[in-house]
């Protein structure tokens, strides 16, 4: 495998790291700290440069709150400054990377996404029988720092941007605790190893890839299923029988367990495609889409938080539409029509809401 060097120079590149914060501030550009960045831009990414070829960058604390998606989350917020890092480094790293994963992936990558991986389920539901379903528990508290460390030393020999990346996973704010026992573990095993790295990170987005790209290559060249997609940590193979599928089952766990995985003890299945596959907060069908249960109630917690922040004044009626159609542009992936009329419906925000309640 050739290793790639010489990307260290690429990283702290003024132009890059200017592009950088141009591409962080998306959707920003009003937060404090961001303004702040910005009415000073070049001297603060002078600065950042500087500390970046020295080699005395020292990421900042993390801002770290809990989240009801519909499960209790911990997202993590790095500091802006740190931010536009993440983004310099991913620029010049990620298309070493993309070149070797497989097509089947779709999170956090170009031309692929949620509705992609909709369309690529829906696609397989109409062609197999069967479908096995799984996600891995606890996925981003699980990863260990020293196995994803190794799939990206195998490519990258620029031991500068190796030291970056480093600092960047040893920088971790602390996440939920996860203490599992692995084959060859001792008493003391799973406190000596570090885990976990910060949900919102974009860094945490491409090193999760990063992390089950070896695993995407043993499903799909070794089990070889019928078909294959994975979405961060759910992924799905189909095939025509179940009992193949139910055999490839104990082979999944057992690699997972080289990385430090392991599947969720309720989440993983084989079904009928004629049942509709779990998948990204929908069940998909062979010739439509129906919204899950808690995927709808995520929505209508949302649209009341919107309505209480927009009567108190705290948000303008423009935010709140943007945030709504942009639920909308997705519940219209599927047969979601009933619920739009509603849950939105019954929204009022102002004048012109009723036409965007209708769409």
């Amino acid at each position: 495998m050739k290793r790639v060097g010489g990307l260290y120079e690429q990283v702290c590149a003024f132009e890059n790291l200017y592009d950088a914060a141009l591409r962080a501030r998306r959707g920003k550009r009003y937060r404090p700290d961001v303004a702040a960045f910005h009415f000073n831009l070049e001297a603060e990414l002078l600065g950042l440069r500087k500390d970046l070829l020295s080699k005395t960058y020292q990421p900042g604390a993390y801002r770290a709150f809990y989240i009801q998606d519909p499960k209790r989350r911990l997202i993590s917020a790095a500091p802006y400054r740190d931010r536009v890092v993440h983004h310099a480094l991913c620029r010049v790293i990620e298309p070493v990377f993309e070149r070797g994963f497989i097509h089947a992936s779709y999170a956090n990558r170009m031309d692929k996404g949620t509705h992609a991986a909709l369309d690529r389920c829906t696609s397989f539901a109409r062609r197999y029988r069967f479908a096995l379903k799984c996600d891995i528990e606890k996925y981003f508290p699980s990863i260990d720092h020293a196995l994803l460390l190794e799939p990206i030393a195998r490519k990258i020999k620029c031991r500068d941007t190796l030291w970056l990346i480093e600092r960047i996973v040893a920088n971790a704010n602390p996440q939920e605790e996860v203490v599992r026992y692995f084959p060859g573990d001792d008493l003391f095993t799973p406190f000596h190893r570090r885990h976990g790295i910060p949900i919102g990170n974009l860094t945490s987005q491409f090193f999760a890839n990063i992390y089950l790209d070896g695993f995407d290559h043993f499903v799909q060249e070794r089990l070889r299923p019928r078909a294959y997609l994975r979405f961060v940590d759910d992924f799905v193979l189909f095939g025509e029988s179940s009992e193949e599928l139910r055999g490839m089952l104990r082979s999944i766990q057992d690699y997972l367990n080289g990385l430090r995985l392991r599947l969720h003890p309720t989440k993983c299945h084989v079904m009928p495609v004629r049942d509709g596959v779990p998948f990204l907060g929908w069940q998909v069908y062979a010739d439509h889409r129906r919204l899950r249960r808690r995927t709808g109630v995520r929505f209508q917690r949302k649209l009341a938080e919107l309505t209480r922040e927009h009567s108190q004044g705290r948000i303008p009626l423009d935010r709140v539409r943007a945030s709504v159609m942009s639920w909308i542009g997705h519940l219209q992936h599927g047969d979601t029509m009933g619920l739009r009329r509603k849950l939105l419906g019954a929204a009022v925000f102002g004048p012109g809401w009723a036409r965007t309640a209708s769409r």
